[in-house]
């Protein structure tokens, strides 16, 4: 049985097991705290080893691919080609998610005939999750000085610890395009030592992954024991238009660019896809997804290493369209419970805000609610509102990580056939040297 097939009936089978468990136990204060016991001693702590082992192989294997993929690149003029054309697919993917999101809800509007008695139950039950989310979103100031902190702190030792990938990525991107200029030997052995630890990334990835069957069920049992459908109830509608937002980006958006800007099967793309997209929903993780993204890239989708090495990390930081469609959705979606009226000005804003923020959204689980509170505050719709959707954010934060990562691939696709073919051609590699 293949890898992503055994992942699969793991997630299914931890998913089921789990809303069983709730739907029997869950409404049982007798049981409540053995539950509870359970997912904290057993099926957390294994689901945990898994996604630190995949955190543990980040940033070396981040380090290592994007320093090799510039200096393979061969040039600096290269680099910025590329570069460029990365981001300006990003932006492009990005801006498109967001116009469907808000599209759906614009002619859905899930929020109109709210239950007033609901929002206000749901906010006190999710008030002190509220709470925290507007107070991470008051920490948050664009100045340039944090732009200058985000990009290059001070303390590069203290980006490493805290896994602040988009530091990490820039000092690397420094790092490759030093090599460059190095003498051949000092060159050679750099280049030695980081295919080595490249190498030590892949074996961590490979021994995570034996254990991801179990480690995927226990992860999404916790999730389905402590919830189980009680949070869709009120919010059916939302969740079912946000998870049609993905599926319609991802399949036909994505299949659109593969077909016409990279000539690629679609078909043969989400076949190779699985195993990373399967990842991205049960962690719920660009950055924990990131090494499965990258191997399943360069190896099954048969991207040229330096060009893998170089958009698949740049996207697990930047690169957001699933981020950016519920950011929009949400946003709307709060305002339509609170009887707020959006202009088209403000709509505008508001699809500005979401690129912006998303780019600027941490890979983790969660990462995306302050900003959406501070996108909420610039067109007037109350903060508080953020814990309405609190209960069912871990759900759909599972779908738009997947939608990130596959955008990661697409891209990396796009570019390497036929253009960056062409710059690889130029710059003395061939797929087989990669």
């Amino acid at each position: 049985m293949k890898l992503h097939t055994k992942i699969m009936l793991g997630l299914a089978t931890g998913l089921l097991a789990g809303i069983v468990t709730n739907l029997v136990l869950g409404e049982s204060s007798r049981y409540h705290g053995a539950l509870e016991f359970v997912i904290a001693n057993a099926t957390d702590p294994i689901g945990q080893i898994f996604l630190r082992l995949l955190f543990l192989a980040v940033v070396p294997l981040v380090t290592a691919s994007l320093a090799l993929g510039v200096s393979n690149l061969g040039d600096l003029r290269t680099v910025g080609h590329l570069g460029s054309r990365t981001l300006a697919f990003f932006v492009l993917l990005t801006v498109v998610a967001v116009l469907i999101g808000m599209f759906l809800i614009r002619v859905f509007e899930p929020g109109r005939n709210f239950d007033p008695a609901m929002q206000v139950q749901l906010m006190e039950w999710y008030g002190g999750g509220t709470h925290q989310v507007i107070e991470k979103s008051r920490e948050i100031a664009f100045t340039v000085m944090t732009f200058v902190e985000m990009v290059l702190p001070r303390n590069i030792l203290r980006a490493v610890v805290d896994m602040q990938m988009l530091p990490i990525i820039m000092v690397s991107l420094l790092f490759g395009g030093m090599l460059m200029k190095m003498p051949g030997p000092v060159r050679g052995s750099l280049e030695r030592a980081l295919t080595g630890l490249n190498a030590f990334a892949v074996s961590v990835v490979d021994l995570a992954m034996r254990l991801a069957p179990v480690a995927v069920a226990c992860l999404v049992f916790g999730i389905g024991a402590r919830f189980g459908f009680s949070m869709l109830k009120p919010l059916g509608l939302y969740v079912l238009l946000v998870f049609a937002g993905y599926t319609i980006h991802t399949v036909v958006v994505y299949s659109g660019f593969l077909a016409l800007v990279a000539r690629f099967s679609p078909v043969r793309f989400f076949k190779a896809a699985r195993p990373v997209m399967i990842t991205a929903f049960s962690t719920s993780s660009s950055n924990a997804t990131l090494p499965t993204t990258l191997k399943v890239t360069r190896d099954d989708l048969n991207v040229p290493a330096p060009i893998a090495g170089f958009v698949i990390p740049l996207g697990a930081t930047i690169n957001m369209n699933g981020t950016a469609l519920y950011e929009g959705m949400t946003v709307l979606f709060i305002a339509e419970i609170f009887g707020i009226e959006i202009s088209l000005l403000q709509q505008a804003v508001i699809i500005v805000m979401t690129v912006l923020t998303a780019i600027g959204t941490a890979g983790v689980p969660g990462g995306s609610l302050p900003l959406i509170v501070l996108v909420m505050q610039t067109v007037g719709v109350p903060a508080e509102g953020i814990g309405i959707i609190l209960g069912v954010d871990r759900l759909l934060d599972m779908g738009r990580t997947v939608v990130n990562v596959t955008g990661d691939m697409v891209t990396a696709v796009c570019l390497s056939r036929p253009i960056a073919r062409a710059d690889a051609k130029n710059a003395g590699f061939s797929n087989r040297n990669a």
